[in-house]
């Protein structure tokens, strides 16, 4: 739909004035300020949304949809924080906590060497025990296995442990992590950027302040980052927009965030005990105000092993431009949360078709986003 198509459509068929105002904003490729964004989770209906949120996704990165191929490693779910909503962590002793080896985390990826994949993607609990060096020897022996492999590991939270156990800076330990072979860094652990909420859902957990600068102290060294923001659970409409809007800042200030990502809140297994969930329309809607707010992070990820790949495939049609990777079933942080996908594993073909059906041009890309293979939509040979 075009431009004057929309804003034609937006006359006949928006009543509300200042949701009409928002849209000749966006149309106009403006920035919506903070309260546009509240008044957008507040009262916008999921069609209007949607129809705005598809328009500035092919405005910004046309008809393409990103993908990886993947294996997730998750070293241990032993961790010195308690928070209410993780299903994850577990103490030392519990029949289900588990602790990989550097071995043990070697193997899983000589396991996948048949499937070509691109990038290792690393992230855990907060071990007691384990620190920086620890975690330098892992990259270095990864590499060494692996010469050609990205590696994207370690949240805010496990570089927040590391620092204070080794007792150096962010940027020390960046330096040190960088050296030994880390190329990108997942956007785990932000949850939402309110401290009056995170006193509530996890208290012991780093702060905004320290969240914020340990990305920022990432970008500075190099290293580019994703951003995430865990919603659903009992946050309010104006603590999702105070969380973009501080992220949003930091992007402004370094352009070092590759992708946001929305992960919904599961309920099974964790303190907080809620009784529902929040419905798919509302993580579609979440999806779409996204996309129309970071008007400076170009990619929109669904992460389909939390939705599920059925709805993973509609968010495309709401801003969403990445797919995440084939992850291999190598994931828990999910699935002992209730997600829909309890062995997350797609082949390569499985993620084309996903893609290709939706009407998109499926790209392979590495973790910076560089293009590997193009699979176009009505490709017969793809």
């Amino acid at each position: 739909m075009t431009n004057d198509e929309l804003r034609l459509l937006i006359e006949q068929q928006i009543s509300d004035s200042d949701l009409r105002t928002i849209a000749y904003k966006i149309l106009a490729g403006e920035r919506i300020s903070d309260a546009d964004c509240l008044l957008l989770y507040e009262k916008a209906e999921l069609g209007f949304l949607g129809m705005l949120a598809d328009y500035v996704r092919t405005q910004k990165t046309g008809d393409v949809v990103y993908f990886n191929k993947n294996i997730h490693i998750e070293p241990s779910n032993i961790c010195i924080h308690n928070c209410k909503f993780c299903s994850y962590s577990k103490p030392q002793g519990d029949p289900e906590c588990w602790e990989l080896s550097i071995d043990e985390m070697l193997e899983k990826i000589t396991e996948t060497d048949e499937y070509e994949i691109t990038e290792v993607h690393i992230v855990g609990s907060v071990h007691p025990e384990r620190g920086v060096d620890f975690y330098c020897e892992l990259l270095s022996e990864i590499k060494k296995l692996r010469p050609e492999i990205q590696i994207k590991a370690f949240t805010a939270v496990e570089i927040d442990y590391m620092a204070q156990k080794a007792n150096i800076s962010f940027a020390e330990v960046f330096e040190k992590l960088k050296t030994a072979g880390l190329d990108t860094m997942p956007g785990g652990g932000a949850e939402i950027l309110d401290d009056t909420l995170r006193q509530k859902i996890c208290a012991s957990k780093s702060n905004s302040a320290t969240w914020l600068a340990i990305h920022q102290a990432a970008h500075e060294s190099g290293i580019p980052t994703n951003a995430t923001m865990l919603y659903g659970h009992v946050e309010t409409f104006a603590q999702r927009v105070v969380h973009m809007s501080k992220l949003r800042d930091l992007q402004d200030k370094t352009r070092g965030f590759n992708a946001f990502i929305p992960l919904k809140y599961r309920k099974e297994n964790n303190d907080l005990a809620l009784e529902t969930e929040l419905p798919w329309t509302e993580d579609l809607r979440n999806f779409a105000i996204a996309r129309l707010y970071f008007d400076n992070i170009d990619h929109i990820k669904a992460y389909w092993v939390m939705l599920g790949k059925e709805l993973a495939q509609i968010s495309l049609d709401f801003g969403v431009n990445d797919f995440d990777g084939t992850i291999n079933d190598s994931t828990k942080i999910y699935s002992m949360a209730g997600a829909e996908e309890t062995k997350p594993t797609l082949t390569e073909r499985e993620m084309i078709d996903l893609i290709n059906n939706a009407g998109r041009d499926a790209v392979e890309r590495d973790s910076l986003y560089e293009p590997i293979k193009i699979h176009a939509y009505g490709d017969k040979n793809r």
